[in-house]
């Protein structure tokens, strides 16, 4: 059976980690390798300035007190017996749409193994401010098969991941999957003044109104559509455009 390696940035005990982890026994041999705490909003941060503790809770299942990219490494590398044959992130408990994928430590997870060279997708369950309980992590999961028996069958692209949402509803309610590009989302007021006891200024970043862009073939439009949005990332950041209209236009050799 092809192993699968399973991780998140909401930590090792989140449900939604759990959910995927169950759901991933139906393709391969499946395991965790998780931070031992929320990491959420870490982007592919690497530890390199202290040693990393890796624990084993049990059969399979193993948490780092480091961020997901330290997972991703430390898991294909160190722990696992052999490469996986897939790697999956999630059930991200929120969204990861437009700019906050720069941000999120659960596509980043799958940016580290795309890098070594393993086919790998992020997933996330878009939940709304006051969302009806429970959470629907079972139907993020049953796309997850779907996609990861693709990708096992098929693969991927050079250099790809898919970053997938999933709307937070049953499953019969989702109008179908769209193929997406990433869309634009900015935040207004995002970044709070508040104060000490001592009365001293500290800043608090996070909140503030989104806006966002408006386009149909769009992550953002798609969720909002009712739809599954598939968004393949690529790895090469180069804008080629512009290496063509500089390499033209560039007045001067130093």
């Amino acid at each position: 059976m092809p192993i699968i390696l399973v991780t998140n940035d909401d930590g090792v005990n989140a449900p939604g980690l759990i959910s995927l982890f169950n759901a991933m026994k139906e393709l391969g041999d499946a395991y965790i390798v998780a931070p031992d705490r929320e990491r959420s909003a870490v982007s592919h941060s690497l530890t390199m300035h202290r040693p990393l503790k890796v624990e084993e809770l049990m059969e399979h299942v193993y948490s780092t007190n480091g961020t997901p990219t330290d997972c991703v490494a430390i898991g294909i590398s160190k722990i696992l017996a052999e490469r996986p044959a897939l790697v999956v992130s999630g059930i991200n408990k929120g969204a990861n749409l437009g700019d906050d994928i720069t941000y999120s430590g659960t596509v980043s997870a799958a940016i580290e193994s795309t890098i070594m060279g393993i086919p790998s997708f992020a997933v996330s369950l878009v939940i709304e401010k006051q969302p009806a309980l429970p959470l629907h992590f079972d139907t993020a999961s049953r796309i997850a098969v779907v996609i990861g028996r693709y990708i096992l069958e098929k693969s991927l692209p050079y250099d790809t991941l898919l970053n997938v949402n999933v709307p937070d509803v049953q499953i019969n309610s989702i109008k179908g999957i769209k193929f997406t590009r990433q869309g634009k989302r900015i935040y207004d007021n995002s970044i709070q003044e508040t104060f000490d006891p001592n009365g001293k200024k500290h800043y608090w970043i996070g909140g503030g109104e989104p806006y966002w862009e408006h386009g149909e073939d769009t992550d953002i439009q798609a969720i909002q559509s009712g739809y599954i949005s598939v968004t393949p990332l690529h790895l090469d950041l180069t804008n080629y455009e512009a290496l063509e209209f500089l390499k033209q236009r560039w007045p001067f050799n130093v």
